[in-house]
Protein backbone atom coordinates (compact mmCIF):
# COMPACT_ATOMS: atom_id res chain seq x y z
CA UNK A 1 0.00 0.00 0.00
CA UNK A 2 1.56 3.27 -0.83
CA UNK A 3 2.15 5.97 1.87
CA UNK A 4 -0.47 8.40 0.68
CA UNK A 5 -3.16 5.63 0.82
CA UNK A 6 -2.21 5.27 4.20
CA UNK A 7 -2.01 8.43 4.96
CA UNK A 8 -5.75 9.67 3.33
CA UNK A 9 -6.53 6.59 5.37
CA UNK A 10 -5.85 7.60 8.77
CA UNK A 11 -7.09 10.99 7.58
CA UNK A 12 -10.45 9.74 6.98
CA UNK A 13 -10.25 8.00 10.04
CA UNK A 14 -10.00 11.76 11.79
CA UNK A 15 -12.98 12.96 9.79
CA UNK A 16 -14.90 9.86 11.62
CA UNK A 17 -13.45 10.28 15.22
CA UNK A 18 -14.52 14.50 14.46
CA UNK A 19 -18.11 13.23 15.00
CA UNK A 20 -17.15 12.10 18.84
CA UNK A 21 -16.11 15.06 21.07
CA UNK A 22 -16.63 16.81 24.58
CA UNK A 23 -18.68 19.05 23.09
CA UNK A 24 -21.04 16.17 22.35
CA UNK A 25 -21.69 13.38 19.55
CA UNK A 26 -23.37 14.22 15.82
CA UNK A 27 -23.72 11.94 12.96
CA UNK A 28 -22.09 13.27 10.14
CA UNK A 29 -23.81 11.57 6.91
CA UNK A 30 -21.16 12.38 4.67
CA UNK A 31 -18.67 9.96 6.26
CA UNK A 32 -17.81 7.06 5.14
CA UNK A 33 -19.67 3.44 6.19
CA UNK A 34 -21.27 5.80 8.96
CA UNK A 35 -23.77 3.69 9.08
CA UNK A 36 -22.08 0.32 9.95
CA UNK A 37 -19.84 2.18 12.51
CA UNK A 38 -21.44 5.28 13.77
CA UNK A 39 -23.77 3.10 16.29
CA UNK A 40 -21.07 0.37 17.46
CA UNK A 41 -18.54 3.46 18.45
CA UNK A 42 -21.36 4.94 20.55
CA UNK A 43 -22.21 1.62 22.14
CA UNK A 44 -18.72 1.13 23.08
CA UNK A 45 -18.17 4.95 24.46
CA UNK A 46 -21.22 4.22 26.36
CA UNK A 47 -19.82 0.92 27.58
CA UNK A 48 -16.18 1.59 28.22
CA UNK A 49 -16.67 2.27 31.95
CA UNK A 50 -18.49 -0.72 32.55
CA UNK A 51 -15.09 -2.36 32.12
CA UNK A 52 -12.67 0.11 33.13
CA UNK A 53 -14.31 2.45 35.49
CA UNK A 54 -12.08 5.62 35.04
CA UNK A 55 -13.14 5.66 31.11
CA UNK A 56 -15.39 8.31 31.81
CA UNK A 57 -17.54 8.95 28.77
CA UNK A 58 -15.97 12.77 28.84
CA UNK A 59 -12.26 11.03 28.80
CA UNK A 60 -13.28 8.89 26.12
CA UNK A 61 -14.11 11.72 24.21
CA UNK A 62 -11.61 13.69 24.98
CA UNK A 63 -9.54 10.97 23.62
CA UNK A 64 -11.07 10.63 20.41
CA UNK A 65 -11.27 14.83 20.02
CA UNK A 66 -7.80 14.37 20.44
CA UNK A 67 -6.83 12.23 17.68
CA UNK A 68 -9.43 13.61 15.41
CA UNK A 69 -7.52 17.01 15.68
CA UNK A 70 -3.77 15.27 14.90
CA UNK A 71 -5.73 12.86 12.13
CA UNK A 72 -6.18 15.20 9.11
CA UNK A 73 -3.68 15.44 5.76
CA UNK A 74 -1.62 18.35 6.33
CA UNK A 75 -0.87 17.13 9.88
CA UNK A 76 0.03 13.53 8.69
CA UNK A 77 1.99 14.80 5.61
CA UNK A 78 4.39 17.27 7.52
CA UNK A 79 4.92 14.12 10.54
CA UNK A 80 6.49 11.91 8.17
CA UNK A 81 8.00 13.81 5.10
CA UNK A 82 11.66 13.54 7.12
CA UNK A 83 11.61 9.58 7.27
CA UNK A 84 12.53 7.25 4.40
CA UNK A 85 8.74 5.57 4.14
CA UNK A 86 7.62 5.40 0.23
CA UNK A 87 9.26 1.73 -0.02
CA UNK A 88 9.83 0.10 3.76
CA UNK A 89 10.70 -3.37 3.95
CA UNK A 90 7.50 -4.51 6.06
CA UNK A 91 8.53 -5.91 9.44
CA UNK A 92 6.05 -7.20 11.93
CA UNK A 93 6.34 -4.77 14.86
CA UNK A 94 4.63 -6.35 18.06
CA UNK A 95 3.51 -3.28 20.33
CA UNK A 96 2.39 -4.32 23.87
CA UNK A 97 -0.29 -0.98 25.13
CA UNK A 98 -0.36 -0.23 28.47
CA UNK A 99 -4.38 0.53 29.70
CA UNK A 100 -4.39 3.36 31.87
CA UNK A 101 -6.07 6.19 29.43
CA UNK A 102 -8.35 5.30 26.53
CA UNK A 103 -6.52 4.82 23.12
CA UNK A 104 -3.11 5.27 25.19
CA UNK A 105 -1.66 2.80 22.23
CA UNK A 106 -2.98 4.25 19.27
CA UNK A 107 0.53 6.17 18.59
CA UNK A 108 2.03 3.55 18.66
CA UNK A 109 -0.61 1.54 16.24
CA UNK A 110 -0.13 4.50 14.10
CA UNK A 111 3.42 5.01 13.49
CA UNK A 112 3.92 0.79 12.51
CA UNK A 113 0.58 1.75 10.36
CA UNK A 114 1.76 5.05 8.70
CA UNK A 115 5.16 3.53 7.91
CA UNK A 116 3.79 0.67 5.69
CA UNK A 117 4.94 -2.21 8.47
CA UNK A 118 2.55 -4.97 10.48
CA UNK A 119 1.51 -4.38 13.53
CA UNK A 120 0.78 -7.19 16.09
CA UNK A 121 -0.95 -5.68 19.18
CA UNK A 122 -1.17 -7.21 22.34
CA UNK A 123 -3.81 -4.56 24.11
CA UNK A 124 -3.73 -3.98 27.69
CA UNK A 125 -7.15 -5.51 29.55
CA UNK A 126 -7.98 -2.46 30.91
CA UNK A 127 -8.36 -0.89 27.51
CA UNK A 128 -8.87 -3.48 24.74
CA UNK A 129 -12.36 -2.27 22.83
CA UNK A 130 -11.43 0.83 20.72
CA UNK A 131 -8.23 -0.57 18.64
CA UNK A 132 -10.02 -3.25 17.46
CA UNK A 133 -13.50 -1.23 16.03
CA UNK A 134 -10.69 1.25 14.79
CA UNK A 135 -9.20 -1.89 13.02
CA UNK A 136 -12.32 -2.55 11.63
CA UNK A 137 -13.14 0.80 10.19
CA UNK A 138 -9.71 0.96 8.45
CA UNK A 139 -10.60 -2.22 6.81
CA UNK A 140 -14.20 -0.87 5.31
CA UNK A 141 -11.56 2.42 4.42
CA UNK A 142 -8.93 0.07 2.26
CA UNK A 143 -8.73 -4.06 2.57
CA UNK A 144 -5.37 -3.60 2.26
CA UNK A 145 -5.04 -3.53 5.96
CA UNK A 146 -6.34 -6.71 6.54
CA UNK A 147 -2.67 -8.58 6.36
CA UNK A 148 -1.36 -5.71 8.12
CA UNK A 149 -2.85 -5.63 11.36
CA UNK A 150 -3.26 -8.47 13.97
CA UNK A 151 -4.46 -8.60 17.84
CA UNK A 152 -3.21 -11.48 20.05
CA UNK A 153 -4.35 -12.35 23.40
CA UNK A 154 -1.50 -14.87 23.64
CA UNK A 155 2.23 -14.54 24.34
CA UNK A 156 3.67 -12.60 21.54
CA UNK A 157 5.60 -14.56 18.72
CA UNK A 158 6.33 -14.16 14.87
CA UNK A 159 7.56 -10.23 15.08
CA UNK A 160 11.05 -8.65 14.20
CA UNK A 161 10.53 -5.54 16.42
CA UNK A 162 8.83 -4.55 19.71
CA UNK A 163 7.35 -1.44 21.34
CA UNK A 164 6.36 -2.33 24.38
CA UNK A 165 4.94 0.16 27.48
CA UNK A 166 4.45 -0.76 31.22
CA UNK A 167 5.35 0.06 34.71
CA UNK A 168 8.85 -0.07 36.01
CA UNK A 169 8.50 -3.37 36.92
CA UNK A 170 6.82 -4.93 33.78
CA UNK A 171 9.55 -3.02 31.95
CA UNK A 172 12.36 -4.85 33.64
CA UNK A 173 10.08 -8.44 32.04
CA UNK A 174 10.64 -6.57 28.48
CA UNK A 175 13.93 -6.17 29.17
CA UNK A 176 14.43 -9.65 29.49
CA UNK A 177 12.29 -11.26 27.36
CA UNK A 178 12.89 -9.13 24.22
CA UNK A 179 16.51 -8.47 24.61
CA UNK A 180 17.30 -10.18 21.34
CA UNK A 181 14.94 -7.97 19.21
CA UNK A 182 14.95 -4.30 18.08
CA UNK A 183 13.03 -2.44 21.05
CA UNK A 184 11.83 0.37 22.59
CA UNK A 185 10.49 -0.43 25.84
CA UNK A 186 8.56 2.36 28.37
CA UNK A 187 8.58 2.59 31.89
CA UNK A 188 6.77 5.17 34.34
CA UNK A 189 6.91 8.73 33.60
CA UNK A 190 5.49 11.31 35.54
CA UNK A 191 5.12 15.27 34.75
CA UNK A 192 5.54 18.08 36.50
CA UNK A 193 4.43 21.69 36.49
CA UNK A 194 6.51 24.96 37.29
CA UNK A 195 5.04 27.95 38.94
CA UNK A 196 6.53 31.28 39.40
CA UNK A 197 4.08 33.09 41.53
CA UNK A 198 2.36 35.58 38.33
CA UNK A 199 0.66 32.48 37.27
CA UNK A 200 -3.28 34.76 36.02
CA UNK A 201 -6.46 33.03 37.75
CA UNK A 202 -7.07 31.37 33.99
CA UNK A 203 -3.93 29.43 33.72
CA UNK A 204 -3.58 28.17 36.98
CA UNK A 205 -7.54 26.84 36.28
CA UNK A 206 -6.09 25.71 32.83
CA UNK A 207 -3.51 23.82 34.95
CA UNK A 208 -6.16 21.94 36.46
CA UNK A 209 -6.81 20.38 33.18
CA UNK A 210 -2.91 18.94 33.46
CA UNK A 211 -3.66 17.81 36.71
CA UNK A 212 -6.92 16.25 36.66
CA UNK A 213 -7.57 15.44 32.89
CA UNK A 214 -7.75 11.52 32.97
CA UNK A 215 -7.78 11.56 36.61
CA UNK A 216 -4.16 11.96 36.87
CA UNK A 217 -3.51 8.78 35.38
CA UNK A 218 -1.68 9.45 31.90
CA UNK A 219 2.38 9.92 31.94
CA UNK A 220 1.29 13.40 31.16
CA UNK A 221 -0.82 14.24 33.99
CA UNK A 222 1.24 16.60 36.40
CA UNK A 223 1.68 14.68 39.39
CA UNK A 224 3.94 17.06 41.00
CA UNK A 225 4.41 21.35 41.29
CA UNK A 226 7.89 23.12 41.63
CA UNK A 227 7.10 26.22 43.06
CA UNK A 228 9.06 29.00 44.67
CA UNK A 229 10.05 29.54 48.25
CA UNK A 230 6.90 30.97 50.00
CA UNK A 231 4.82 30.50 47.38
CA UNK A 232 1.10 31.18 48.44
CA UNK A 233 -1.40 28.19 47.43
CA UNK A 234 -4.70 29.73 47.53
CA UNK A 235 -4.98 31.52 44.44
CA UNK A 236 -3.86 27.59 42.94
CA UNK A 237 -6.82 26.13 45.20
CA UNK A 238 -9.24 28.85 44.00
CA UNK A 239 -8.74 28.12 40.52
CA UNK A 240 -9.11 24.87 40.36
CA UNK A 241 -12.70 24.88 42.21
CA UNK A 242 -14.77 23.99 39.29
CA UNK A 243 -12.79 20.85 39.33
CA UNK A 244 -14.62 19.68 42.41
CA UNK A 245 -17.18 17.49 40.35
CA UNK A 246 -14.43 14.55 39.98
CA UNK A 247 -16.11 13.76 43.81
CA UNK A 248 -18.83 12.69 41.43
CA UNK A 249 -17.06 9.55 40.89
CA UNK A 250 -17.20 7.15 43.46
CA UNK A 251 -13.85 5.35 42.22
CA UNK A 252 -12.34 9.32 42.64
CA UNK A 253 -13.90 9.51 45.70
CA UNK A 254 -12.77 6.29 47.57
CA UNK A 255 -9.15 7.17 46.65
CA UNK A 256 -9.48 9.96 47.71
CA UNK A 257 -10.23 9.38 50.76
CA UNK A 258 -8.58 6.62 51.52
CA UNK A 259 -4.99 8.31 50.65
CA UNK A 260 -6.44 11.12 53.05
CA UNK A 261 -6.66 8.77 55.55
CA UNK A 262 -3.47 6.97 55.11
CA UNK A 263 -1.58 10.39 55.02
CA UNK A 264 -3.37 11.51 58.17
CA UNK A 265 -2.20 8.49 59.88
CA UNK A 266 0.88 8.94 58.93
CA UNK A 267 1.04 12.51 60.44
CA UNK A 268 1.82 14.15 57.17
CA UNK A 269 1.01 17.73 56.59
CA UNK A 270 -0.80 18.28 53.91
CA UNK A 271 -2.74 21.01 52.22
CA UNK A 272 -6.41 20.68 50.56
CA UNK A 273 -9.65 21.52 49.87
CA UNK A 274 -12.37 19.00 49.71
CA UNK A 275 -11.09 17.10 46.46
CA UNK A 276 -7.19 17.34 46.13
CA UNK A 277 -4.33 16.86 48.71
CA UNK A 278 -1.30 18.74 48.24
CA UNK A 279 2.15 16.93 50.20
CA UNK A 280 5.30 18.49 50.53
CA UNK A 281 7.57 15.51 48.85
CA UNK A 282 10.97 15.19 46.62
CA UNK A 283 9.41 12.35 44.85
CA UNK A 284 7.31 12.89 41.49
CA UNK A 285 4.40 9.93 41.17
CA UNK A 286 1.97 11.12 43.57
CA UNK A 287 -1.31 8.83 44.18
CA UNK A 288 -4.53 9.60 42.97
CA UNK A 289 -6.31 12.52 44.27
CA UNK A 290 -3.09 13.65 45.44
CA UNK A 291 -0.26 15.99 44.52
CA UNK A 292 3.32 16.39 45.36
CA UNK A 293 5.16 19.53 45.97
CA UNK A 294 8.41 21.01 46.26
CA UNK A 295 10.04 24.58 46.77
CA UNK A 296 12.71 25.52 44.72
CA UNK A 297 15.18 28.84 45.74
CA UNK A 298 15.87 30.29 42.21
CA UNK A 299 15.86 29.64 38.46
CA UNK A 300 19.18 27.96 38.27
CA UNK A 301 18.49 25.39 40.63
CA UNK A 302 15.39 24.69 39.15
CA UNK A 303 16.73 23.75 35.48
CA UNK A 304 19.33 21.87 37.77
CA UNK A 305 16.99 19.90 39.10
CA UNK A 306 14.59 19.33 35.93
CA UNK A 307 17.78 18.24 33.60
CA UNK A 308 18.94 15.62 36.07
CA UNK A 309 16.11 14.33 36.42
CA UNK A 310 14.95 14.51 33.55
CA UNK A 311 14.98 10.15 32.77
CA UNK A 312 12.09 10.26 35.34
CA UNK A 313 9.74 13.38 33.33
CA UNK A 314 7.73 13.13 30.10
CA UNK A 315 7.02 16.50 29.81
CA UNK A 316 7.37 20.19 32.01
CA UNK A 317 4.18 22.30 32.15
CA UNK A 318 4.46 25.97 32.92
CA UNK A 319 5.88 29.38 31.18
CA UNK A 320 8.99 31.01 30.74
CA UNK A 321 11.09 28.24 28.55
CA UNK A 322 11.06 26.78 24.71
CA UNK A 323 10.61 23.43 26.06
CA UNK A 324 7.57 24.20 28.44
CA UNK A 325 4.31 22.77 27.53
CA UNK A 326 2.02 25.78 28.12
CA UNK A 327 -0.43 25.50 30.52
CA UNK A 328 -3.83 23.23 29.91
CA UNK A 329 -1.97 21.58 27.28
CA UNK A 330 0.32 18.31 28.22
CA UNK A 331 -2.78 16.23 27.48
CA UNK A 332 -2.50 17.45 23.53
CA UNK A 333 0.15 16.05 22.14
CA UNK A 334 0.78 16.95 18.24
CA UNK A 335 1.85 13.36 16.08
CA UNK A 336 6.09 14.41 16.97
CA UNK A 337 5.51 14.77 20.56
CA UNK A 338 7.08 11.20 21.29
CA UNK A 339 6.95 9.25 24.89
CA UNK A 340 9.73 8.96 26.60
CA UNK A 341 11.35 11.74 24.24
CA UNK A 342 11.97 8.43 21.72
CA UNK A 343 11.49 8.97 18.12
CA UNK A 344 9.09 6.28 17.22
CA UNK A 345 9.48 6.90 13.28
CA UNK A 346 13.00 6.93 13.45
CA UNK A 347 13.04 3.96 15.14
CA UNK A 348 11.25 1.80 12.52
CA UNK A 349 12.87 3.53 10.03
CA UNK A 350 16.56 1.69 11.46
CA UNK A 351 14.33 -1.30 11.67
Amino acid sequence: MELQKRIEAFAALGDFLRQFSTKGISMNENIPYNQAFFDRFVKEIENAQHYNGWFTQENVLFSFEQWALNLNKKALDNWVKPYPFQKPAEKSIAVITAGNIPLVGFHDFLSVLITGHKVLVKQSAADRSFLPLISDYLLALNPEFKDRIRFTEDKVSGFDAVIATGSNNTARYFEYYFEKYPHIIRKNRNSVAVLRGDETKEELYWLGRDIFQYFGLGCRSVSKLLVPSGYDFNPFFEAILPYHKLMELKKYENNYTYNKAVYLMSEFKLLENGFLMLKEDPSYSSPIASLFYEYYDNQEALEKKLSQDAGQLQCVIGKGKAYYVPFGESQCPKLGDYADGIDTLQFISRL
